[in-house]
């Protein structure tokens, strides 16, 4: 199956690449091409992506791209609650695969904080998410499971999260594999993105997008998000 043929909400678009590198390649420049417009527009730009592994080849490529980093704010749109220095933390991804070179120069927010519980950790990363200027590109990622950011199926606090119209900008989470506690972007502040872009490779990630298209988003979270003007880039 392609992904040109899923049925798609209109205003989604997707764009199918052979491989995964490639695939990094051109949504790299795309990336860049979007940040480059902001800058010009407004003298700042805006660049919030997921952690794990999967952006990695992404952050490669961006490295290598000609930006003034120093126009740009980069945050992430979840992170797990543990220290920076922990082998887990989305934060320490970014330091070493893309906040080197000329995007060290770029301002970062990181979500993580120090706080007696995950709660007054959120509030304190929603706190520091009030000096983010408005989201210029957002780079959203996929599980099997139907998640996107840290908005697990069954997590607590889902149902305020995807509010449309919810006001706070973090929420604690919980996934089903350690760790456990996670720091996520509301639905209505990651919605805000002028930009967003989904990155996605293999035919379970497909078979996944298909179900979420069709499906509710307690169940499917990344259903949310299924809208105009999303890109998604895939590869087999």
């Amino acid at each position: 199956m392609a992904i040109s043929e899923l049925q798609l909400p209109q205003g989604v678009s997707t764009q199918e690449f052979p491989s995964a590198p490639l695939l990094a390649e051109a949504l790299a420049e795309r990336v860049v091409g979007q940040l480059r417009e902001a800058i010009e527009a407004r003298g700042v730009a805006t660049l919030v992506v997921s952690g794990g592994k999967s952006p990695i080849a992404l952050f490669q490529h961006l490295v290598r791209l000609p930006l003034d980093w120093s126009k740009v704010v980069i945050t992430l749109a979840d992170e797990r609650w543990v220290p920076v220095e922990h082998v887990d933390s989305n934060e320490a991804l970014l330091r070493r695969y893309l906040l080197v070179g000329a995007v060290a120069k770029a301002k970062f927010i990181g979500l993580y904080r120090s706080a007696e519980s995950q709660e007054k950790a959120a509030l304190a990363a929603d706190e520091a998410l009030a000096e983010l200027p408005a989201i210029d590109v957002l780079v959203l990622g996929m599980g099997d499971d139907g998640h996107t950011a840290s908005l697990f199926p069954n997590s607590p606090n889902l149902t305020q999260a995807l509010d449309p119209q919810g006001t706070r900008r973090c929420w604690p989470m919980l996934a089903p594999t350690v760790p456990h506690q996670r720091l996520s972007m509301s639905r209505a502040l990651l919605a805000s993105a002028r930009h967003p872009l989904l990155s996605i490779s293999g035919q379970g990630k497909l078979d996944t997008l298909r179900t979420a298209a069709s499906g509710d988003e307690a169940t499917m979270p990344v259903r949310a998000f299924l809208q105009s003007p999303l890109e998604i880039y895939w590869c087999p």
